[in-house]
């Protein structure tokens, strides 16, 4: 049987350091920090090997006083945590000391390192956890950590290291996040003698980011910046089409130190649904803000994982402070604002619902709205969520002069909903003031609108809008507008009864999916009911599927809901309602009137909900007169 021993010293300092020193990046990180927390605003970091044969990292920092030096490479030695309490409240990126001691167990370590208050600085050798030199000389204010040979003495965990290209990149990794979280400081990044990364230093997070990623990433970003219950988020997101294919673009700082995050991630994603193409993931530079006694940093060895007191501030607020950056850098209406003056000014006018275009092919019918353009009020550009959208309601008011009916003859009223807003300033801030006496009315510039030209390949329509050039998909944007259209209705008015109830027999699996999503489908207009062995009847379906295929419709829907997939799992209820708008919309390749395309073209342009389809895919894009004309070498 084996006996119970004590480690000796320099085997626990080893198995101490493995929980922090994993490869060369990890010590980057760590000394990184170390830099940043003494107060340094440049900082150099130079490789050989991919950081396995040497790495330098020079700050010019506070420094460490000379009688200091040895116990900073002792375990839990720091000046940033001295009692309990302040575990609570951390401040610092570092704060358990142990990055110095666990660095000097693995590797030969020099540092040298000179403060304002002394004359003379310190140099200080230690290797594998032994002492080899200390002593004064004269050195620049600051500190430079030299680390050689890393895991010289523990050959099992040199054997792990990946190739010095991949250990390389993963360093260039680790400094380009730490640049993204300080931009105030200005980071030199030398690796195999050559610079690859020169940042400001300028505070401005944008030329941190230019710096970084490139011209062409920084030209893709929307600025984000917003306030919620006590959490900011500022930083930069990318623009719906620069949408890439995996997630590695997404970088999340909390109090200025880089973390990974589900709760923010599925905001961000949350913030971007139906505007993206289903398997493409947003990009973002992202900073959020909490106070440090609402998330504990202290609950992994590496502190990239954090956990919050309360998520919910910090989704809202980041899902919120996304939704209206995007709003905010619509293309459309900042083509509008460069308009001026083809575009009329907003007025306090009440919100009345949206006209449609008229009927698109027989037999489906469509859905008719009141004639009068939107004009909403002027507030600040905050993003409403589905519970804050008008819900409608239907009353037998057939007696209203200028009611306005639907094929079924019931009025169609809107009804406002109370914010879902808890915020008093957000309450605040979203009520419009109200003005203290008529003002006069001042004369507006009339609204030009867009001039259809006709459509390329039955597909898309090409209109003359002012000084640019439109190009719409004519089934995206049916799709859109249809689908906002049946998320808005009530049941009662969206669903159609059947001449003849349908039979539709289907397999095991796709009937019992379909059977669980009943409550789902009722609220989509669907009546559907069990009719044994394996069979349901259809009595009616949304009135813009009246004359479709409803045996293929129900087959189709009740695939989708036992399909698995991942979009139609975490969203049931609007992957019905894609559904049911993509096979309602005019298709591709159908033929269209002029009038018709006239009409929707003008829906597009006044309603900012119609910038991409249910699935994500643009709706329209411009193209200027002058683009144009450099295509054809009429300007340069």
């Amino acid at each position: 049987m084996a006996k119970i021993r004590v480690l000796d010293r320099h085997t626990a300092e080893l198995i101490a350091a493995g929980e922090v020193v994993e490869r060369p990046a990890s010590v980057i990180k760590e000394l990184l920090e170390n830099a940043i927390d003494a107060g340094a605003d440049t900082v150099t970091v130079e490789i050989v090997s991919g950081g396995i044969a040497f790495m330098r990292i020079t700050d010019n920092g506070c420094g460490i006083a000379h009688e200091d030096v040895p116990t900073a490479f002792l375990r839990h030695a720091t000046s940033k945590v001295r009692t309990e309490e302040d575990l609570e409240r951390i401040g610092t990126l570092g704060f358990r000391g142990e990055a110095l001691a666990s660095v000097a167990a693995v590797a030969d370590v020099k540092l040298l390192t000179c403060t304002d208050e002394n004359e003379l600085g310190t140099v200080y050798h230690i290797a594998g956890g032994e002492e080899l030199e200390y002593e004064e000389m004269g050195a620049p204010k600051g500190t430079t950590i030299t680390v050689s040979n890393l895991f010289y003495n523990v050959p099992a965990r040199m054997k792990f290291l990946k190739k010095d290209v991949s250990e390389g990149n993963a360093v260039t990794g680790v400094v380009q996040r730490m640049a993204l979280s300080h931009p105030e400081v200005s980071f030199r990044y030398i690796r195999e003698g050559r610079e690859e990364l020169l940042t400001p230093g300028d505070g401005e997070l944008y030329s941190c980011v230019y710096a970084v990623f490139g011209k062409q990433f920084a030209g893709d970003l929307l600025p984000v910046e917003y306030t919620l219950d006590g959490v900011r988020v500022y930083g930069y997101c990318c623009q719906p089409t620069a949408a890439r294919a995996n997630r590695t673009m997404q970088h999340f700082f909390i109090n200025g130190r880089y973390v990974k995050t589900n709760t923010a991630a599925v905001a961000l994603e949350r913030a971007y649904h139906g505007m993206m193409m289903t398997g493409r993931f947003p990009a973002c530079v992202l900073h959020i803000e909490l106070p440090p006694e609402t998330v504990d940093v202290n609950v992994h060895p590496a502190k990239i994982e954090v956990r919050f007191v309360q998520e919910k501030p910090v989704f809202d607020t980041v899902y919120h402070g996304v939704r209206a950056a995007l709003q905010k850098g619509d293309t459309l209406k900042k083509s509008e604002r460069a308009q001026n003056p083809f575009i009329r000014p907003v007025s306090s006018a009440p919100a009345v619902v949206q006209p449609t275009f008229t009927e698109w092919k027989k037999p489906a019918p469509s859905v008719i709205k009141p004639a009068t353009p939107i004009e909403k009020p002027s507030v600040p550009p905050v993003i409403e969520t589905d519970s804050d959208r008008p819900s409608f309601s239907l009353r037998d008011d057939t007696s209203r002069p200028n009611a306005f009916l639907n094929r079924t003859g019931i009025d169609i009223v809107v009804e406002e909903q109370p914010t879902a807003f808890k915020s008093p300033e957000i309450q605040e801030m979203l009520t419009p003031p109200a003005p203290a006496e008529p003002a006069p009315i001042a004369s507006e510039p009339e609204v030009i609108p867009a001039r259809v030209i006709g459509e390329v390949f039955s597909t898309y329509i090409l209109a003359e809008w002012g000084e640019q050039l439109l190009v719409v998909d004519k089934h995206a944007a049916h799709e859109r507008i249809l689908y906002n259209e049946i998320k808005s209705q009530p049941v009662e008015s969206a669903s159609q009864m059947l001449l003849q109830p349908v039979a539709v027999s289907l397999e095991s699996d796709p009937y019992n999916a379909l059977l669980e999503g009943l409550p789902m489908l009722q609220k989509a207009g669907y009546q559907i009911e069990e009719f044994g062995s394996l069979t349901v009847l259809v009595r009616s379906v949304p009135v813009i599927l009246s004359g479709c295929d409803v045996t293929a419709m129900i087959e189709e829907i009740a695939g989708g809901l036992c399909s698995g997939r991942r979009d139609v799992l975490t969203v049931k209820e609007d992957w019905i309602y894609h559904s049911i708008s993509c096979r309602a919309a005019i298709k591709a390749g159908d033929v269209s009137t002029l009038p018709e395309l006239q009409k929707l073209v003008e829906q597009v342009l006044s309603d900012p909900d119609v910038r991409y389809c249910p699935h994500g895919r643009p709706v329209c894009f411009t193209m200027t007169r002058q683009e144009l004309e450099k295509q054809f070498g009429r300007i340069r």
